[in-house]
């Protein structure tokens, strides 16, 4: 018996969710880490699955070129 429930309780549709949401910020912080040459960052995330919260914080916090909120809306640049 575990303390962290049953994961097959949630509906598909929320971990796909989930699976979409952690895919996305471990791309944007992997192509960041790759591009600015932290290996240690990026062997991190690559290993440790933490549904993003390891990737934000990278992102916004420790990343040699910090992110900024008005880069997420990426799809508004292009013209």
């Amino acid at each position: 018996m575990t303390n962290f429930g049953d994961i097959g309780q949630l509906p598909p549709a929320a971990l796909f969710i989930i699976f979409l949401w952690s895919l996305l910020w471990k791309g944007l912080a992997l192509w960041r880490s790759a591009g600015s040459h932290q290996k240690i960052w990026f062997i991190a995330m690559l290993i440790l699955n933490t549904v993003g919260i390891l990737e934000i914080v990278y992102l916004f916090g420790f990343a040699t070129k910090k992110m900024k909120p008005s880069e997420l809306m990426f799809w508004q640049k292009v013209k």
